[in-house]
């Protein structure tokens, strides 16, 4: 195990070395991917959100570009990740759903089902461009020692939560560096214990509460990381835990709040998580926290002379939650919408997406293309001259650079959801088509709602009956690119066993 005595291992730094040698002249640009944790799409002021303060995100918009109509690959977190570092969608992905494994205590830590030996992903394909690369954040593709340990998936180093259980409690007692322990000085928590409404005390409220939040842990080796490389090109992965639930935050940020938000009353666990006394500060304070990490990277970036040479994006998995404490409805978390997390309607799958890069993104531009998170091994494979393989992914780089008439149009986007029923989704131009229940009622016996974004960007209004060619051509997709999963319990749409 590994006391939190200094930063970057001196592994890292041997190996960023000897990296460094091989790269070939200062072109290649370094590459931040920020990844936020059930962030809905209303819940930055750039996407019109009014409650919650995200200075730095704006400074991001202002400086670069904002899509509104990009989408995560999944609307739960570990099937997002994989298809986000595989450039696959949910008809080809090996990982289509949050398969736990082990248990909530650190005893029993064993993560979520590990991406096999032998994927190609986008840190291992950016590898072979030159770059060194480093994650910190949230994993969820499996533990170290195992063929999903981010060491065996492309990564230099990482510090991580690689359990996406243990991610819960934003106070853990440990996080995990290079496959390896990484104490905190934080108490054993247990983050899903209810509160008492009638006899919760301040006191009770503050057992949730550690010494060591773990995200200012995660983005101190970030910056080291940055620091550590800034001589040669990296590519560095921040999938910040927040705002996901449990709701804890640093004091310091969630002062600001209190008072704010009239009528706010204690949270104490009943729809599990931490109990909190103030909640919707609580919340609003995760988000503003995350913005503020963000600007230490910008800062970092900026104070190494790096700014023109290095492109950060930044997205999240999926919609916001609709549990522990959370009130999206409040936030207007999803900007009117329909549907949250888990949901494959608007509002669990369409995400804010930024990206700046000055001298080459154009500052203060706004994109209406539709996109998706699968597309990025596609764009950066573009833009670092790589293969990106069998991807099911469009670059969108010429979008980035402002050469649109140099981008490729695709005729639809394509999800495949087995958890939550069993739910289907194209998005094909204005259209989106969507099944639900599939696993229940079967794929030919769900049927299609089909909506008009352009018109009816909130799917209201279900038009499946008035045009039956679409209905046609929507089944014929999935015929095309529906794969079987490797489990039964992710196969939804031609399954070869009894239906659940």
């Amino acid at each position: 195990m590994i006391k939190k005595t200094g930063l970057l291992l001196p592994v890292l730094i041997l190996t960023t070395t000897l990296l460094a040698s091989t790269v070939e002249g200062p072109d290649k640009p370094n590459i931040i991917y920020i990844y936020a944790d059930d962030l809905g799409y209303g819940e930055l002021e750039a996407y019109g959100q009014l409650k919650i303060k995200t200075p730095n995100l704006n400074r991001l918009a202002d400086e670069g570009i904002k899509f509104t109509q990009h989408y995560t690959s999944m609307p739960v977190c570990a099937p997002a990740r994989c298809m986000l570092l595989t450039g696959k969608h949910g008809g080809h992905a090996y990982i289509r759903g949050n398969y736990e494994l082990g248990g909530f205590a650190d005893s029993l830590e064993a993560g979520q089902m590990p991406l096999p030996e032998g994927t190609f992903t986008l840190p291992k394909m950016l590898k072979k461009a030159g770059y060194t690369t480093g994650m910190a954040g949230k994993w969820g593709l499996g533990m170290g020692h195992t063929t999903g340990s981010p060491l065996r998936q492309g990564f230099d180093f990482y510090v991580s939560v690689l359990d996406q259980k243990q991610a819960h409690n934003f106070y853990p007692t440990h996080l995990w560096l290079n496959d390896e322990k990484l104490i905190l000085d934080n108490p054993v928590i247990d983050v899903h214990k209810k509160l008492d409404p009638e006899t919760a005390t301040d006191e009770d409220f503050g057992y949730y509460i550690g010494n060591e939040y773990s995200g200012d842990v995660m983005t101190e080796y970030a910056l080291e990381f940055i620091e550590e490389n800034k001589g040669n090109p990296f590519f560095l992965y921040l999938p910040f835990p927040q705002p996901h639930v449990s709701l804890q935050a640093p004091q310091a940020y969630i002062d600001p709040y209190i008072g704010k938000f009239a009528g706010e009353k204690p949270y104490h666990g009943q729809q599990g998580y931490a109990a909190s006394k103030y909640p919707l500060s609580t919340y609003a304070a995760m988000i503003t926290y995350l913005d503020a990490q963000v600007g230490k990277i910008m800062d970092k970036i900026k104070e190494l002379g790096l700014d023109e040479n290095t492109m950060i994006m930044f997205s999240s998995d999926n919609g916001a939650t609709f549990n522990g404490g959370v009130k999206a409805e409040f936030f207007n978390s999803v900007a009117g919408l329909r549907g949250l997390k888990m949901d494959v309607f608007e509002g669990g799958i369409r995400e804010p997406f930024l990206a700046r890069w000055p001298g080459k993104i154009k500052a203060g531009s706004t994109s209406d293309l539709v996109s998706v998170q699968y597309d990025l091994m596609a764009t950066l494979a573009e833009l670092t001259g790589q293969d990106a393989g069998n991807t099911d992914g469009v670059s969108f780089l010429p979008t980035l650079l402002g050469n649109h008439t140099d981008q490729e149009q695709r005729e639809y986007i394509y999800w495949e959801y087995p958890e939550k029923g069993g739910q289907v989704a194209i998005r094909m131009g204005d259209w989106k088509g969507v099944k639900t229940q599939v696993r229940k009622n079967g794929y030919a016996n769900a049927p299609w709602m089909l909506f008009n974004l352009k018109e009816d960007r909130n799917e209201t209004t279900d038009l499946a009956a008035r045009y039956p060619d679409l209905v046609k051509r929507f089944d014929e997709i999935v015929r095309k690119e529906h794969q079987p999963a490797h489990i039964k319990e992710w196969e939804i749409i031609d399954p070869k066993f009894p239906r659940n």
